[in-house]
């Protein structure tokens, strides 16, 4: 076995117990989607424009989608409330 070879492996042991990034990515992607949904009703209603309502609803989708994986990643190493 290589000496770095079983640091990696610790550190992939270490993150078993949280879920995986590509696991991440999708529930990332499926909320989001919710969300987006939410924020294009949300805007139309405000704004009576359903123009501007999409456009919010896009820029939203993507800048939220980014913030929610590292915030999701970020909360994996956190220990508050593990077992």
């Amino acid at each position: 076995m290589f000496f770095n070879q079983s640091k990696a492996e610790d550190s992939f042991r270490k993150d078993k117990a949280s879920d995986k990034p590509l696991r991440s990515i999708a529930k990332t992607i499926s909320w989001r989607f919710v969300g987006t949904i939410d924020t294009i009703c949300i805007s139309w209603y405000l704004t009576g424009k359903p123009q501007t309502a999409f456009a919010i609803g896009a820029v939203e989708l993507v800048t939220k989608m980014v913030l929610y994986f590292w915030h999701e990643r970020l909360w994996n190493v956190i220990n508050f409330a593990k077992d």
